[in-house]
């Protein structure tokens, strides 16, 4: 079974095209035209272990909003898509990433409902070319398009690069234990029947 998704997205404002493949080994090339995003991403799709290809053409002569919040829905989408029917998933992922000073904790449930809690402190409004703010709002898009309850939470960190990373490695971490299939599982991990 393959797990993957192939998405493409154009906007006035964006020309986006990715790949995704849950089943993957940590694989892929980013190219965002914003490069701090692009090494988040690749934090991302390595400590998931996901393969995932991503080009992305934006309006960055305005700035990086766009791009970062189209890539999140995106990638939300095509997180749904090869998800499929969730049969035999795990549903739930949590994972505690340390970086450096910074801790982070990702928590989240595959459940269809989307939802975000998002408690993080930055200490500078950028990194590198990237609004520290779109971090929250990457996840936001990915969370409502792919139906996850994500909750993403920084215990304390003073290097917001570091911040940042410990965020989207443990997201990746979550989110491939979520994924995961489990043999005991019938059909999908809910007592209703359905995700």
């Amino acid at each position: 079974m393959n797990r993957n998704a192939q998405i493409s997205r154009k906007t006035k404002e964006t020309d986006i095209s990715l790949s995704f493949l849950i089943d993957g080994k940590g694989t892929g090339e980013i190219n965002t035209g914003v490069g701090f995003f692009d090494h988040m991403l690749d934090l991302f799709k390595k400590h998931g272990l996901f393969d995932m290809d991503v080009k992305a053409v934006g309006d960055l002569n305005v700035d990086a909003h766009h791009t970062v919040e189209d890539v999140g829905i995106v990638l939300g989408q095509a997180i749904k898509e090869a998800l499929g029917e969730k049969k035999s998933i795990k549903r739930y992922g949590a994972s505690y990433v340390p970086m450096d000073e910074a801790l982070a904790m990702v928590a989240l449930d595959l459940s269809g409902r989307p939802f975000i809690v998002f408690e993080s402190s930055f200490t500078s409004d950028k990194v590198g070319d990237m609004d520290t703010e779109l971090v929250e709002e990457f996840f936001r898009a990915v969370a409502f398009n792919a139906g996850i309850n994500l909750h993403i939470k920084v215990f304390y960190g003073t290097n917001n690069h570091h911040i940042s990373e410990a965020i989207f490695k443990a997201f990746g971490r979550a989110l491939d234990e979520a994924s995961r299939l489990d043999g005991r599982i019938e059909g999908v991990l809910s007592t209703k029947g359905s995700l």
